[in-house]
């Protein structure tokens, strides 16, 4: 338990940290809702960071805090905001390159503030990163890759889960054009770890199962239509066998998505972004949740963007950032159970590396007794995860 945590009632856990995001997006509408949805259901807590005016703008009673710990109190009449004044009005739909400054200390700010223990979680509102590369010139490709340079991560992996689907994208934020160039058997492996622990020890499957996508159309078909299955994947794959996960493929992705195919597997490992991102957004798009694993912090966000088109009108849903903030917290609350179980067993079960090699056998179908009873999120197969959330802005 950390000071943070020891010093509330109870021991209850710090209060997620939200970053505010592009103020010209409807991050701000979403969190007015999301306030109202969660405050009247009992939280999770959290705190938005960022200028209150935007949250104010929304018809939201505001409570602006000096310390996080300060939320808990005020989180059942009023929305805390740690103040953060922008540079610039926002204008719905019109982003400020002047705001963009704001828009990075904030998500800074988020992070100092789980790595410090005075946040669970993080969960960050959309933006846009041309117009923080224009104001600001914000030199990574989008938060994942952010994210991970702050925490000193040098590799993280993106993970998509809903009450439908999990999905693993390889390559993440890269241009078509560049992904045979850059898969590799070591980002292959690294994804593949990061999920079956993710599976593990944030969503309480004591013996996940991931199946692995090919890069070409039928998985290669043998190599008539390119040899990557045969000369990459496969033996990447068979590599992480040895270590004993519990992996299918290479698999023709056109074929993995349908219902029968999804009911064999925990989440898909996918060779790049559109061939994870398209089902998923079809199957879970109101209620996806965007994941970064292998960071030594929680984060989640609302699987979309910053919807400029809506932005101002009052009609975007909240129940995909209402999904990011419950996920992020049973996902804080299983890796404490975790550390706390790690600690009492005189295990190093909580230095944030894969752990591939402990299982409890094979695995089995939908509600079975692979699921462990942490508290963590449950299969998004059986439309229980914490992603489902009915509130809209």
């Amino acid at each position: 338990m950390t000071p943070a945590e020891d010093a509330r009632p109870g021991g209850a856990p710090p209060p997620i940290a939200v970053s505010g995001g592009d103020p010209a997006g409807i991050g701000p509408e979403i969190a007015a809702a999301a306030w109202r949805a969660l405050s009247a259901a009992g939280g999770p807590v959290f705190a938005a960071i960022g200028d209150a005016a935007l949250f104010e703008a929304q018809g939201a009673p505001c409570a602006r805090i000096a310390q996080l710990a300060e939320a808990p109190a005020v989180f059942a009449r009023a929305l805390p905001v740690l103040h953060r004044p922008m540079a610039a009005p926002a204008r719905p739909g019109r982003p400020d390159p002047a705001n963009a400054p704001c828009v990075i200390a904030w998500i800074e700010e988020a992070v100092r503030l789980a790595l410090s223990g005075a946040a669970s979680a993080v969960t960050t509102l959309p933006i846009n990163k041309k117009a923080l590369k224009d104001g600001a010139g914000f030199a990574f490709p989008g938060h994942t890759e952010f994210l991970a340079d702050l925490c000193g991560a040098s590799a993280p992996t993106m993970m998509l889960a809903g009450p439908t689907l999990r999905v693993v994208p390889v390559t993440i934020h890269e241009p078509l054009a560049r992904v045979p160039a850059l898969l590799s058997a070591e980002a292959i492996e690294r994804a593949a770890l990061h999920a079956h622990q993710a599976l593990r020890r944030d969503f309480g499957l004591s013996a996940p199962r991931l199946a692995a996508a090919g890069l070409n159309p039928h998985a290669g078909e043998g190599g008539a239509m390119g040899r990557e299955e045969i000369e990459l994947i496969a033996p990447a794959l068979e590599r992480l066998r040895a270590q004993g996960l519990d992996i299918a493929g290479p698999l023709p992705a056109d074929a993995m998505f349908h219902p029968a195919a999804r009911a064999r597997w925990d989440a898909a490992l996918c060779m790049y972004h559109d061939q994870a991102l398209i089902p998923f957004k079809t199957l879970d798009f109101d209620e996806g949740v965007n994941l970064t694993l292998g960071l030594p912090i929680v984060r989640t966000s609302p699987d979309h963007g910053t919807a400029y088109d809506i932005a101002g009108r009052g009609v975007a849903s909240a129940r995909s950032l209402i999904g990011a903030l419950r996920m992020a917290a049973a996902m804080a609350r299983a890796r404490r159970a975790a550390a706390e179980d790690a600690t009492q067993d005189g295990l190093d079960g909580a230095d944030g590396e894969p752990d591939a090699g402990t299982r409890s056998g094979p695995g089995s179908g939908p509600g079975s007794a692979r699921r462990a009873g942490s508290g963590a999120p449950t299969r998004p197969d059986r439309g229980s995860a914490p992603g489902a959330g009915d509130a809209r802005s």
